[in-house]
């Protein structure tokens, strides 16, 4: 931990480790040719200085540390005999008091977790005839902070990124501030604002100068900044959204963590008391690294989905925009506790409320579990709603434990079981289980109804949404219904030499669909104009070619995008043993119950507003 950041995880590092990871990546990246990632400011600031413009204009994301990143680059350019004239953004923000009027009605008042999506633009957030229009005149005039791009000026655009999962643990030091804010607030309240404000605000803003970036920068070592030209950075991402995708994850302890992550993913810090949680694809917080003479640069999945959401999402991205539809991650509750019991909005409820165009449809797969592990999943027989919430609300008010099994089924879990939770189910992971949770994107929606009399890490009572939760709890799926609609039997579909292929059926209110092959040699397979997710949950490694020429290899629980783009690829098996690879893809009536930003081609919502 330093300073300005609390996490026992390091940022991402500068250069890739030499050789090919024979286990589970934590970094992994994504090859675009020799010469074109740069590193530190000098280099940058040669850079600048060479490319014969005189203005130069600096924005960047929420999470930045300006006061980290302006000073070494004037000092790098003055060595370099560059006067310099800074010109702030942030001088031209409204007032505090003008902008949290703005946002207020999108921050979701008390409630401590949700707002709604805010449909501003950021240019609602400056006091336009302010901004900065530098004079011209000898040396370098500098125009920086977020937002600098809305400045009428013209000259050099270099835009400054920070990975999303950096920004929350910068803020949990308050070393930064929101979008607008002028100070640092507690970590969960600015996680919240960075949610449903700074990200989509600032969202549309990236969108919109993307084509124009002639520098990119990703600032997440503070004093190592990499770099790239905006041709080659949109070049690399093009090339990834014809092959192959992997993100960076990224691992958060929880107060039922368990231990699996510690003890099967080298590299991950072992002084963290445990990990809850990998994020293995949840493409608003994750970000890609590309990679040039073993520099490493990563760029937010944001960023990807605008420049190429047509190639990723194939037939699919007319109804999906920029948002990736599919969500992959770790749930470890190994040596640990069970999740809170849960449930996650209707379709309507979660565009009503909170903005989302759709919503967070679950399922449960078994990657690991040890003998006795379990999943609660769905009602008994004859529940009595009105008791059962009584019970809840009595015990979150008076501190009393609750008889969760009298109201909730159990079901046992084994190894590669397939539980499906469409949204309104209650549900929760029971103890000693690594679940490979597949889903549609939204995350951050579950309504907790009881959480087993546990503080969070902090020491603090997690907050329960009983009241949501009743507002989309669905209590016909109880009792036999549950072992009928909620449990995935595997049907087979399709075998070759060296291969079989099985379809586990997802629920009718499932936007995706769920194949598992068995490779013992190699198997073939076309996109046919959709995104495929993949995981390797058994076996140790195989190698995915692509119909572009492209090999990488993937170790035992890694997680990876074929974009639909990819048109075919092949899979091999490397390991001794059969390798079972799962691929989750967009069922062909697949849409959101509201369309999303960027969704119809040649919208106003795909060419954002400044």
């Amino acid at each position: 931990m330093t300073a300005y950041r609390k996490s026992t995880q390091e940022p991402g590092p500068a250069r890739r480790a030499e050789g090919e990871s024979t286990a589970y990546d934590i970094f992994p990246s994504f090859p675009i040719g020799p010469g074109r990632i740069g590193l530190g400011f000098d280099a940058l600031a040669a850079r600048i200085a060479g490319s014969g413009h005189t203005t130069i204009i600096i924005d960047g994301y929420t999470g930045v540390l300006w006061d980290r990143f302006i000073p070494p680059l004037e000092h790098a350019l003055a060595r370099r005999g560059a006067a310099v004239r800074l010109y702030p953004a942030g001088e031209s923000l409204k007032s505090e008091a003008e902008i949290g009027r703005l946002i207020e009605p999108y921050l979701g008042g008390d409630d401590p977790l949700f707002g709604t999506r805010c449909p501003l633009a950021p240019g609602a957030f400056f006091r336009a005839e302010s901004l900065p229009s530098p004079p011209g005149g000898p040396g370098l005039s500098i125009i920086y902070g977020t937002g600098a791009a809305l400045s009428p000026a013209k000259g050099l655009n270099v835009y400054v990124d920070v990975p999303k999962s950096e920004a929350q643990f910068r803020s949990r030091t308050g070393s930064f501030t929101n979008f607008g804010a002028r100070r640092s607030l507690p970590p969960k309240v600015m996680y919240k604002r960075m949610f449903f404000v700074d990200w989509p605000v600032l969202n549309r803003h990236r969108a919109a100068v993307l084509p124009a970036i002639d520098i990119f920068v990703d600032s997440q070592r503070p004093d190592e900044p990499a770099f790239i030209a905006g041709a080659d950075f949109r070049e690399g991402l093009g090339a990834m959204a014809k092959n192959f995708i992997r993100v960076r994850p990224w691992f958060e302890p929880g107060p039922w963590g368990g231990q699996w992550i510690k003890s099967h993913i080298p590299g991950v810090p072992p002084d963290a008391p445990n990990y809850a949680w990998s994020f293995e694809l949840i493409s608003p917080e994750n970000g890609v690294a590309l990679e040039s003479d073993g520099i490493l640069l990563e760029a937010s999945f944001d960023l990807l989905m605008f420049l190429c959401h047509r190639e990723i999402l194939g037939r699919f991205a007319a109804r999906f925009g920029y948002e990736f539809p599919i969500r992959y991650d770790f749930l470890d509750t190994f040596g640990g506790g069970n999740l809170s019991l849960q449930c996650h909005p209707r379709p309507e409820y979660a565009y009503r409320n909170f903005g989302e165009p759709f919503t967070q449809d679950e399922t449960y797969y078994i990657l690991d579990c040890k003998p006795g592990a379990r999943v609660f999943l769905g009602f008994r027989e004859g529940v009595d709603p009105a008791a059962f919430r009584s019970e809840l609300e009595r015990g979150a008010v008076e501190g009393r434990p609750v008889d969760v099994e009298k109201h909730v089924a159990t079901v046992a879990a084994h190894r590669h079981d397939l539980f499906l939770i469409p949204a309104g189910t209650i549900h929760c992971s029971g103890a000693d289980n690594l679940v490979l949770e597949i889903s549609s994107t939204p995350y951050i929606f579950t309504f907790k109804m009881y959480d087993w009399m546990r503080m969070d890490l902090d020491g603090a009572p997690r907050p329960l949404n009983i009241a949501r939760a009743f507002e989309n709890l669905d209590f016909s799926r109880r009792g036999e219904r549950v072992r009928k609609e909620l449990i995935s039997r595997p049907v087979p579909l399709a075998e070759g030499p060296g291969w079989t292929l099985a379809h586990l059926p997802t629920h009718p209110d499932h936007l995706y669909d769920v194949h598992r092959f068995e490779i013992t040699t190699g198997v073939d397979v076309q996109t046919e104009g959709s995104c495929h997710v993949l995981n390797v949950v058994g076996g140790e490694w195989i190698t995915l070619e692509t119909a572009h020429g492209m090999r990488n290899r993937f170790n035992y629980a890694e997680t990876f995008i074929v974009p639909a783009a990819a048109g075919s690829y092949r899979l091999v098996n490397g390991g001794r043993e059969s390798a079972i690879v799962v691929k989750t893809f967009l069922k062909e009536d697949a849409r959101p119950f509201a369309p999303p930003e960027g969704a119809a081609a040649g919208s106003p919502a795909e060419r954002p507003r400044q």
